[in-house]
């Protein structure tokens, strides 16, 4: 009896308060996306498509939901390897970094060059405001993971308030040009 109130206890939960696919549905009204609540964001202009998803952190009398945008292209040749990008400068952004995480050493060092010799991926990347950028080439497809900062909701339950943070139109057309160039350059490298 004990073992089963615990285990009932320590189980993984949402958060109280949080609501499934309220940010998504938000998050489309601001993109102007019909079909994301459907979990699939795609660009016919330039041909790309990806998965949308919530995610949620839970902290003390507090949760934040974030959307986390995934690029998956096939990619036939390479070998295994897992990267982070991120912005450099400690009060103003200066550049972008790549972060090796795990995989070949050799084939890190040969996408970090690629990738930031990319001008309008670059260009794209800088004013971007995303809170995690990672790349994985696994078998036999790329699968790139960003989850940026507007198009999350936090939820506060002393003093009890929720807040959707929006995705400004500037961000909103970095975000298209980002991913728009991701998957021209991923198939390639």
């Amino acid at each position: 009896m004990i073992r089963n109130l615990r285990e009932r206890l320590l189980a993984p939960r949402a958060p109280s308060g949080y609501r499934p696919g309220a940010t998504l549905a938000c998050l489309a009204r601001n993109l102007g996306q019909q079909g994301l609540a459907g979990g699939v964001m795609h660009d016919p202009a330039q041909g790309w498509q990806a998965k949308v998803h919530e995610r949620v952190e839970a902290h003390l009398l507090m949760h934040i939901v974030t959307c986390e945008f995934q690029l998956q292209l096939p990619a036939p040749h390479g070998r295994e390897v897992s990267l982070e990008l991120r912005h450099t400068g400690a009060l103003r952004r200066t550049g972008l970094a790549c972060v090796y995480r795990k995989g070949d050493r050799a084939r890190f060092t040969q996408l970090r060059d690629r990738l930031l010799q990319q001008a309008a991926l670059v260009a794209a990347l800088m004013p971007l405001d995303f809170k995690r950028l990672t790349l994985a080439w696994r078998d036999g497809q790329w699968l790139l993971t960003l989850e940026h900062m507007g198009g999350s909701e936090v939820v506060n339950r002393m003093p009890a308030f929720r807040r959707y943070v929006p995705v400004s139109p500037q961000q909103r057309a970095h975000l298209m040009a980002s991913l728009a160039q991701f998957n021209a350059l991923l198939p390639s490298l």
